[in-house]
């Protein structure tokens, strides 16, 4: 296993220093600077990535009453929904992370956009529930890989002062694509009877095409890890990430373990309420869609600069204290968004805001956390498999919420996702602090 030099340390071939950025660290965007042209165009595919993800992710939930009517679901299978997304997802980004320490980190991003794009844009003809099912599941094999291989090839070119806010301006894409998603819904649904605006809702899935051109022509791995993978230096075996330590050499199961608990608690807690807010200003707050849209609006808007503060607040305080910070204030939000007297909507609506600042900023440290508790040969699948199989064991929430909504409505189940944030503050207990780490 490889060795981590000292805090601060830039090792030869590390890309801060081929790409001539060693100086450019300075001033607001001094991180963005940094990364040299290379790693600005990594950083370009990736945001792009990570933001057409998130937007063909939110097709459904966005979309979810226009189905239930359509298909004559019940809230439990809607649910259901979401949790073979992100169960499948599981395995896509652990498929995503080898084929990323075996073909490359570019090459394993292209392949994840391509499957998710395909699949979004197949589910816009599935005939009934089975086949949606079916197509969403498979939509669930990109969605997993994409946001992990993307975090990985951005962190390799990044400098590990820079790290946090770096991937935290990476994570807010996903805000970024939420936000264009919401637009289109508003549109679609004012425009077109709900039968075929949920179809075109995910037809417009279609929009990675055109990244796919420019991250092939435009984007390369990181120097090292490039290197490493021409000189054909074997990347490590996937099991390696579950083997144990022994007295001469630290293994890696106990970091796997807390790893996943922790994207468990995380992502079950976000999950939660990204799949049932849009249904619960519809059906218990009574918005109209261009009333959701403009709640939804708060919500992402305090999301997008949760994502960016929380990144420099990674930086400043530390991994696990912002993820603990913002793991108390996200539980503390839910519960007071959720608890909302009915005829206080303006309340409601002034709450969006922090409670999307603080789902997110949470986010921000797991691209640079993640990297960091992996060595290169394993660092694709590390993080690929520990971010998605927390993502399948958190798709047990919103499920549970599904069933549960029907008994105590779909406000009073939403509890359920603060429960994820204290089981995430749990797994910090297991997990070294990684802040000022070298990837190498």
């Amino acid at each position: 296993m490889s060795t981590i030099p000292p805090p601060g340390k830039t090792t030869p071939g590390h890309p801060a220093t081929e790409n001539g950025s060693a100086t450019g660290g300075g001033g607001a965007l001094g991180w963005f600077r940094a990364l040299g042209p290379g790693g600005r165009r990594a950083f370009g595919g990736a945001f792009g990535g990570y933001a057409l993800d998130s937007y063909d992710y939110f097709t459904l939930p966005l979309s979810m009453v226009a189905l239930s009517a359509y298909f004559s679901l019940n809230s439990g299978q809607t649910g259901l929904f979401t949790t073979v997304t992100l169960v499948v997802s599981a395995v896509g980004g652990a498929v995503a992370g080898v084929l990323a320490d075996r073909i490359g980190r570019v090459r394993a991003l292209l392949l994840t956009v391509i499957v998710y794009a395909v699949f979004t844009v197949a589910c816009g003809f599935a005939p009934n529930y089975e086949t949606l099912l079916v197509f969403r599941a498979l939509q669930g094999l990109g969605f997993g890989g994409e946001w992990a291989v993307g975090a990985i090839l951005v962190a390799e070119y990044s400098r590990a002062e820079h790290r946090g806010r770096t991937l935290g301006a990476v994570q807010s894409a996903w805000a970024a694509g939420w936000a264009l998603a919401v637009v289109v819904y508003t549109l679609v649904f004012q425009v077109l009877d709900d039968d075929l605006a949920w179809r075109v809702m995910f037809w417009t899935g279609a929009l990675p095409a055109v990244l796919i051109l420019w991250v092939r022509r435009r984007v390369k791995d990181a120097p090292e890890a490039e290197a490493r993978r021409k000189a054909n230096v074997r990347p490590g075996s996937f099991l390696t990430i579950f083997r144990p330590g022994t007295a001469a050499a630290p293994g890696l199961l106990r970091t796997t373990l807390f790893a996943v608990l922790l994207s468990t608690g995380v992502q079950g807690g976000y999950y939660t309420l990204a799949t049932w807010l849009p249904t619960y200003l519809k059906s218990e707050r009574d918005l109209s869609v261009v009333g959701t849209g403009s709640y939804l609006a708060f919500l992402i808007s305090g999301a997008f600069l949760g994502y960016l503060a929380g990144g420099h607040l990674t930086d400043v305080l530390g991994r696990k204290r912002n993820i603990a910070l913002f793991a108390f204030l996200s539980a503390a939000c839910v519960l007071l968004y959720t608890n909302v007297p009915s005829g206080a909507n303006t309340l409601l609506l002034v709450l969006g805001f922090p409670l999307g600042f603080c789902m997110s900023a949470i986010f921000s440290g797991f691209g640079s956390f993640l990297s960091e508790l992996y060595p290169t040969e394993v660092r694709g699948a590390g993080q690929g498999f520990t971010y998605n199989a927390g993502r399948a064991v958190g798709a047990v929430f919103p499920t549970l919420v599904g069933f549960l909504a029907d008994s105590w409505g779909v406000g009073g189940a939403l509890v359920f996702g603060a429960l994820g944030y204290g089981l995430a503050v749990v797994a910090l207990l297991g997990l070294p602090e990684t802040q000022g780490r070298e990837l190498v």
